[in-house]
């Protein structure tokens, strides 16, 4: 598997996850440069720097291809717009999975985030067999927040001034959800 990209693709009831290709690059920079959608992430610059993207594209495609990360574009199925991001980023030393995501900002408000999030917990648990998936949220995103908690993750705990963004330290809440956690939840396993 260590020479080939798995190709997973999701379709949810409103969205298709598929892996970025080189053509999303345009949109990639479009979507994530946005001063709104930048702001409130652990990591996107802004502005989005030329270039960027494409190298974002193929580093992304490079961990899925090695095992350390699977990201999907975030796809509206009915209109074919690339609309956002999400990932799974792997320790398989400890079978942890780290999601994040960003959704261009006319997007927002549509419960397209949540739903993609849990399709990714899906696929982390079930077919990855992950032992546990976590996220973490600014708490100037309370937006965020409330993805990770529609989508079944528990708060565990906020970290004051843990990152900086943008010159000012910002204060993170941390999510995460055990599989036996969530197989509990869903009362099956597998």
């Amino acid at each position: 598997m260590a020479n080939r990209t798995p190709s997973y693709r999701f379709e949810t009831e409103r969205l298709l996850l598929r892996p970025f290709v080189p053509r999303d690059a345009t949109d990639v920079q479009r979507l994530a440069g946005e001063e709104a959608v930048a702001r409130t992430t652990l990591s996107l610059p802004h502005p989005y720097p030329d270039g960027a993207a494409q190298m974002w594209i193929d580093f992304r495609t490079d961990a899925a291809r090695h095992g350390h990360g699977y990201t999907f574009a975030i796809v509206h199925k009915e209109f074919h717009t690339l609309m956002g991001c999400i990932s799974l980023n792997m320790t398989s030393e400890h079978k942890r999975g780290e999601i994040g995501y960003w959704l261009g900002q006319s997007f927002w408000g549509n419960g397209y985030t949540t739903e993609a999030l849990i399709q990714i917990l899906q696929f982390g648990f079930k077919t990855i067999k992950l032992n546990r998936i976590w996220g973490a949220a600014m708490t100037k995103n309370p937006a965020s927040s409330a993805v990770m908690l529609k989508a079944g993750l528990k708060h565990e705990g906020l970290f004051k001034q843990h990152i900086r963004k943008w010159d000012q330290f910002e204060d993170i809440h941390y999510y995460g959800l055990t599989s036996e956690d969530y197989f509990g939840d869903k009362q099956q396993k597998g």
